[in-house]
């Protein structure tokens, strides 16, 4: 029960970490997206506990992670950043998402190390569980890098646009 309600103050205080952080302001958009995202991963994942009976949810999850960074990492980018360029930009996208990702699985480490708890599933899985998460945030971020990318490249207005637009 602890661990559930520190992981649910790291995550919930995160946004507001990052505009202390960036001194910005995160506009609608991006919170309602992270709300949708909390609402997926700790009502519906850990009080429903859909990561129990839904094999795939966990990675699912991890998946919209990758892709809910990889938007705030634009998101930092547009409101951080003045000359453009497209290959940085993906970088920086790509590493962002995988640091967010790594610090989420440290904790989940640290706190199976001092509560005596498995939240990364090590005694099951090995590290399987842990490598696998980090790879579906991976593959989000680059779904969301792709679609940049291309909409940067060739002047589509998608997605990734239509969100820079209401930045």
């Amino acid at each position: 029960m602890i661990l559930k309600d520190i992981s649910i103050i790291v995550t919930i205080s995160a946004l507001y970490i990052i505009q202390k952080l960036f001194k910005i302001r995160i506009n609608e958009v991006i919170n309602l997206i992270y709300i949708i995202f909390i609402f997926m991963a700790h009502f519906l994942g850990v009080i429903c506990e859909l990561y129990n009976y839904i094999y795939w949810f966990d990675k699912f999850v991890h998946f919209l992670s990758g892709i809910v960074t990889a938007f705030v990492a634009i998101y930092l980018l547009v409101k951080c950043k003045k000359d453009k360029n497209i290959f940085f930009d993906i970088l920086v996208i790509i590493s962002l998402t995988l640091a967010v990702a790594a610090f989420w699985e440290i904790f989940e480490y640290s706190s199976s190390f001092y509560f005596y708890m498995d939240p990364q599933k090590v005694l099951l899985t090995g590290v399987n569980d842990t490598m696998g998460d980090i790879i579906v945030v991976f593959l989000g971020s680059v779904l969301v890098s792709i679609s940049y990318y291309f909409e940067n490249k060739y002047n589509y207005k998608l997605l990734i646009k239509k969100f820079i637009k209401t930045v």
